[in-house]
Formats: structure tokens, C-alpha cells, sequence
């Protein structure tokens, strides 16, 4: 059984953590604060909750800003979700070419489950949708060649994709693994085409090969695991993101969040 060392903690609700320049950027949610490590800092903060990162070949960084339902582009409005979009925006990948792909809630927490958008926002800041009637698209990765998209569907128990075409578009939707009895939240591709995914109410990491095979896990104990990342100089370490819990203002004063972090065999790839 692999087991993870702390690297962080006093973290409010890690997510959306990502590689990039040599060092690990996430969102601390409900401290409303995008952070990075080795150094720790705060790299921005927002007046409310923040999710999906990443950036455009000009090394802008772009924030979801959730409850307001738009995109940030360093630290302002680059595009407003809000036609797309009934609830809260939440975690997103970008590509190569700045294009980013957002998925949202699409019912009120606690409210019965709604079919949402996946929406594309190009590198104009204009928007539409690039993939409906998705259960919570969540967590999504690209593939090295830029050319499948797989996201995340939390309440379909699935990791669906699609063709992604030169403009972006996403077509020849399809099942990669269905994964009953798991909640898919964020992931990340590695070298030899699995997706380690997050699964938060069982407290694992899977590693998943498409049509849904498991041929690795990491338990986090006692803890929810909302996301993860590949990262290091070999792109070999796994990075954990783990809380106590969801509840927002319970996270801010307990400080349940953490950093965890656990090698593994195969490095990863794609984005993000």
C-alpha cells in the first residue's frame, strides 16, 4: 500500500493543482486564494471561492472565479459564464493554445442533481458550449497531442471523452470508464494513458486505465481526496489534495486542508 507524506497542511479546501514552471499552483477554495509551494506563497486572492487554474502561452494565468461565474485572466474579468452556467463555475483545463474548457455544478448544493454544460472559452474571452447534459463535469484532462479530452462526470460515476478538433470543438462523445460506486473529482494523465482521479466521499486515488480497469490506488485514511496532481522534476510524485470535509467556514477555522504526496511509477503527460 503507498503512503502519502504531508507536504502541506492549514490549508482551508485544496484545489485544482497543477504543474507548472517547476513548481505546484493550487486553489485554496475557501480561503478564497490561489497558493503555490516550494516557496509557499499567495500568488492572488479573490473575494470569493476559486477553483480551476491554468494559463495561456503568454504565461497569463487564468482563475475560475466560482460563485460569480467567470473567468479570471491575471486577476480580471476575461469571460462571463454566467449564460452557461446556472450555479457555480469550478475546475477547468487548459490547452496549448489558451482555450479553456470550465465545468460548473448545474443544481444548488443539496438540491437534486441537474445535467450542466462543459463550455469553451476561447482565447478571444468569448464563450459557448462545447458539451452538454454532463453530470457535474469536474476534474478533465488533455492528451499530449492536444486531440482527446476527458472529463470527469461526479455524479454519472464516469470519465467520459470526446475528439477535440482544431477550433476546439468536442465531438464523438463517449464513455473512457465507467467507474461505479466512484465519484470522479480531479485528476491528472500520466505517460502511459491512466487517469488518476480523485474520489472524495471513499477517500482513495485510482489509477484508471480506459474502460475502467483500477491498477493502482492511494487511500487517504480518514480524509477526502479532491484532487491530484503529477508532478516533481521526474513528474513521478503524486500530489494528494485532502480536507476533513466540505463544509466552507468549517474548513477556514479548522484548517483541515493538505498537501500529500506519494511516488509513483510513471510520470505524467498532457494537460493539465
Amino acid at each position: 500500500m503507498r503512503t502519502t507524506e504531508v507536504v502541506l497542511d492549514g490549508l482551508a479546501f485544496p484545489e485544482g493543482p497543477r504543474w507548472h514552471d517547476g513548481r505546484l499552483f493550487f486553489s485554496d477554495m475557501h480561503s478564497h486564494r490561489v497558493m503555490a509551494l516550494d516557496p509557499v506563497e499567495t500568488v492572488f486572492e479573490h473575494h470569493g471561492p476559486v477553483s480551476g487554474l491554468g494559463w495561456d502561452p503568454d504565461g497569463r494565468m487564468l482563475v475560475v472565479s466560482m460563485h460569480d461565474r467567470v473567468l479570471l485572466r491575471d486577476g480580471e474579468p476575461f469571460a462571463d459564464l454566467s449564460a452557461f452556467e446556472r450555479e457555480q463555475s469550478n475546475d477547468m483545463v487548459v490547452d496549448r493554445h489558451g482555450r479553456a474548457y470550465v465545468g460548473g455544478f448545474g443544481f444548488v448544493i443539496g438540491g437534486d442533481h441537474a445535467p450542466t454544460n462543459l463550455v469553451l472559452v476561447d482565447t478571444d474571452g468569448s464563450a459557448r458550449v462545447a458539451a452538454d447534459g454532463l453530470l457535474f463535469p469536474n476534474g478533465a484532462v488533455l492528451t499530449d497531442d492536444g486531440r482527446t479530452l476527458v472529463v470527469g462526470e461526479t455524479f454519472g460515476a464516469r470519465m467520459t471523452a470526446f475528439d477535440v478538433a482544431d477550433d476546439g470543438s468536442l465531438s464523438n462523445r463517449r464513455v473512457w470508464a465507467q467507474l461505479d460506486r466512484v465519484s470522479p473529482d480531479g485528476c491528472c494523465l500520466d505517460a502511459d494513458g491512466c487517469i488518476w482521479v480523485a474520489d472524495p466521499p471513499h477517500r482513495v486515488v485510482l489509477r484508471v486505465r480506459e474502460g475502467g480497469e483500477v491498477v493502482d490506488r492511494v487511500d487517504t485514511g480518514d480524509r477526502m481526496a479532491i484532487a491530484c496532481m503529477l508532478g516533481g522534476d521526474d513528474r513521478r510524485t503524486l500530489y494528494v489534495l485532502t480536507a476533513g470535509g466540505l463544509d466552507p467556514e468549517q474548513g477556514r477555522a479548522e484548517r483541515w486542508g493538505r498537501i500529500e504526496a506519494v511516488d509513483v511509477d510513471v510520470p505524467g503527460a498532457g494537460l493539465p
